[in-house]
C-alpha cells in the first residue's frame, strides 16, 4: 500500500530528515534520542532520574509543549520524558496506525523500551485522550494518570454527539473529515492556522510569538499535517463502524489508577462541562483541578501553577484527599 501524502506530495512513511533535526530537536537541559516501540521509531526528550513520568502532547503541538515541566519534574526527583506521538515532531510518519488503540500501544511500548516497569502518564488534548486509553488497555504499565484539557473518550464522544455547544466548540474536528483540504490549510502560509488555533484557544496569557512560530514550523515538516489529522478522522468516522463501536465498549472498563484532571476555566475548545463528567469512569482516587483564567494550554499559559499542582499530586501518598 502506498503511503499517504500531505499537501506537498511527500509520502507520510518517509523518514524525517534535516528539517526535523533543525525544527524539533530544540536545545535545552534535556537530552534527545530515539527509541523503538510498536513497530516504529519515536523521538523523546528526557531529563532527570527517578520514577518515570511520560508526557504526551496534543494538537497542534509536539514534545516541546512540555519544556517547562521537564526541568520541574527532574528537579522534583522524577525521570521526565516527553515523546513525540506517531507522525509528529521527530517520530516516524507511518502510512497507518493512527487509531487510539494503536497509538496507546505506542505509548506503553515506549515505557517498556525505556526499561521501566510503569509510568505516570501526563497527557494534554489528544495526548490526554491516548493516556485515558492506555490506562484502560495496559493498566499494569500505568502508575498514575494526569489528563489536561480532554475528557474520557466515552465522555468526549457523548459530548460531541449530544451537546450542541461542545459540538460547535469542536467544529475543527468535524472540518478535519474533509479529504486533503485540512492538510493544505494547516501548512498554508508557513502554518499560519496553527498560530491562529493556539492563540484562539489560549486564555489571556497565550504563548509568545517565538513559541508559536516554532509550532508553525513543526507543522510544515512534510506529512506532519496529514498524520496529525488522522487520529481525529478515525475518532469521527469510526463512530458507526464495528472498530469504533468495539473501542467505545472497551473504554467502559474503569480506570483503576489515581487520576488527576486539570482544566482551564476559559478553554474554548473543550468545555468545562464536557470534561468534568469523566469522573464516572474512574474507580480510584480522583482529583479535579480547575485553573481559573486559563485556556486550553494551562501547562504553557501558567507553567508554574500547572507544574506545582502536578508535582504535589505525584508526591501525595493519599491522592484522594
Amino acid at each position: 500500500m502506498t503511503a499517504p501524502e500531505n499537501g506537498s506530495g511527500t509520502p507520510s512513511g518517509s523518514t524525517p530528515g534535516a528539517t526535523v533535526a533543525t525544527d524539533v530537536r530544540l536545545d535545552g537541559p534535556w537530552t534527545h534520542r530515539d527509541v523503538a516501540a510498536n513497530g516504529a521509531r519515536f523521538h523523546i526528550a528526557e531529563m532527570g532520574d527517578g520514577p518515570l513520568v511520560l508526557l504526551l502532547h496534543g494538537f497542534p503541538q509536539f514534545w516541546w509543549t512540555w519544556r517547562h515541566q521537564l526541568p520541574a519534574l527532574a528537579e522534583a526527583g522524577y525521570r521526565a520524558v516527553a515523546m513525540d506521538l506517531r507522525g509528529v515532531g521527530g517520530s516516524d510518519r507511518t502510512p497507518r496506525g493512527y487509531d487510539p488503540a494503536n497509538l496507546a500501544l505506542d505509548i506503553t511500548g515506549v515505557v517498556r523500551s525505556l526499561g521501566e516497569p510503569d509510568a505516570a502518564l501526563v497527557g494534554h488534548d489528544l495526548g490526554g485522550y491516548l493516556a485515558w486509553t492506555a490506562a484502560v488497555m495496559r493498566p499494569k504499565l500505568v502508575r498514575r494518570l494526569a489528563v489536561s484539557s480532554m475528557p474520557h473518550p466515552r465522555r468526549w464522544r457523548s459530548a460531541m454527539l449530544s451537546d450542541f455547544s461542545q459540538s460547535r466548540a469542536g467544529s475543527y474536528i468535524w472540518g478535519f473529515q474533509r479529504p486533503w483540504l485540512p492538510e493544505r490549510q494547516l501548512v498554508a502560509d508557513d502554518g499560519a492556522l496553527v498560530g491562529d488555533l493556539i492563540r484562539g484557544w489560549s486564555g489571556p496569557q497565550p504563548p509568545d510569538d517565538k513559541t508559536v512560530d516554532i509550532y508553525r514550523r513543526a507543522m510544515t515538516i512534510p506529512s506532519t499535517a496529514h498524520c496529525s489529522i488522522e487520529p481525529y478522522r478515525w475518532m469521527v468516522r469510526s463512530m458507526a463502524r464495528p472498530d469504533g463501536i468495539q473501542f467505545n465498549r472497551r473504554m467502559k472498563r474503569p480506570v483503576r489508577v489515581p487520576t488527576l484532571q486539570l482544566h482551564g476555566s476559559l478553554d474554548p475548545a473543550m468545555r468545562t462541562r464536557s470534561t468534568a463528567g469523566s469522573a464516572e469512569y474512574v474507580e480510584a482516587p480522583y482529583r479535579w483541578r480547575l485553573f481559573d483564567g486559563l485556556g486550553h494550554f494551562p501547562h504553557e499559559e501558567d507553567p508554574v501553577a500547572f507544574s506545582t499542582e502536578l508535582i504535589n499530586w505525584l508526591k501525595d501518598p493519599e491522592p484522594d484527599r
